[in-house]
């Protein structure tokens, strides 16, 4: 079975003026299908910029990377656009909602792009997605209407709508509470469940150990990538509050 990413010594070097910025120095990186995955680093280390590069939004200086068995590195300009929004759903920290529309026309904007045809019903699609993260009771409400952690799940069905390949998750919840972060890493846990491969890229290591493996960056390198030893389960970590919320009251 083919790794749904296979990177091979991708190097990507930035030029600001006379000086060369070498922001990713040979990455070796293999990710299985249904993989679930945290990309950490301090800033500088390199790991938003492997994130750009896995989901298409910026291209290797050099070095090979196949996406589906597909080689990203040999495609033009088009292929590279159509190739992120047929195979890659990212969800970003700032939930990047339109703030006048409804959860359902948030959700249902990524098939206005697509050019495969392959969503008869977009409508439906989106409210579908929608009700995968459950938000079904709320698809008319607007951004305003709903809290952080609902914001975010709206941009998790919106990352979803296009049955995309691999989901990419930049600090998805580096705006929210603790208690909103376990609610959104449950609903990833759930989804990753159902056999979607996830990659996320967070600064905090408790949001980490949701995962079931972590890849450590420092200076445009791996240093580390390892499965996780006792993972956290969010389901489990919700009742626990819920209990203790009871208790206290």
């Amino acid at each position: 079975m083919k790794p749904v990413i296979d990177i091979h010594d991708i190097k990507k070097t930035y030029h600001i003026g006379e000086i060369d910025v070498h922001a990713l120095r040979g990455v070796d990186l293999s990710v299985e299908a249904g993989d679930f995955i945290a990309i950490m680093g301090a800033s500088g280390s390199g790991k938003s910029t492997l994130m750009n590069l896995i989901g298409c939004l910026d291209e290797p200086t050099s070095g090979k990377y196949f996406l589906d068995g597909t080689d990203v590195s040999a495609l033009t300009k088009n292929e590279y656009a159509d190739i992120r929004n047929q195979k890659i759903g990212f969800v970003f920290q700032g939930f990047n909602l339109l703030s006048r529309t409804s959860a359902l026309e948030n959700v249902e904007l990524p098939l206005f792009y697509d050019r495969t045809h392959r969503f008869k019903n977009p409508l439906k699609t989106a409210q579908e997605a929608l009700e995968r993260v459950g938000l079904g009771d709320r698809i008319e409400h607007v951004p305003n209407q709903l809290s952080g952690g609902q914001q975010q799940r709206v941009a998790i069905a919106r990352a979803l709508v296009n049955e995309p390949s691999i989901l990419l998750a930049d600090e998805p919840t580096g705006n929210l509470d603790s208690r909103t972060s376990v609610e959104v890493m449950s609903v990833f846990q759930e989804l990753n469940e159902q056999g979607i491969t996830i990659i996320l890229v967070t600064h905090e290591s408790d949001i980490a150990k949701y995962t079931r493996r972590i890849v450590e960056m420092r200076d445009g390198r791996i240093r580390n990538d390892v499965p996780v030893k006792k993972r956290f389960v969010a389901q489990d970590e919700l009742k626990m509050m819920k209990e203790e919320d009871e208790c206290c009251n």
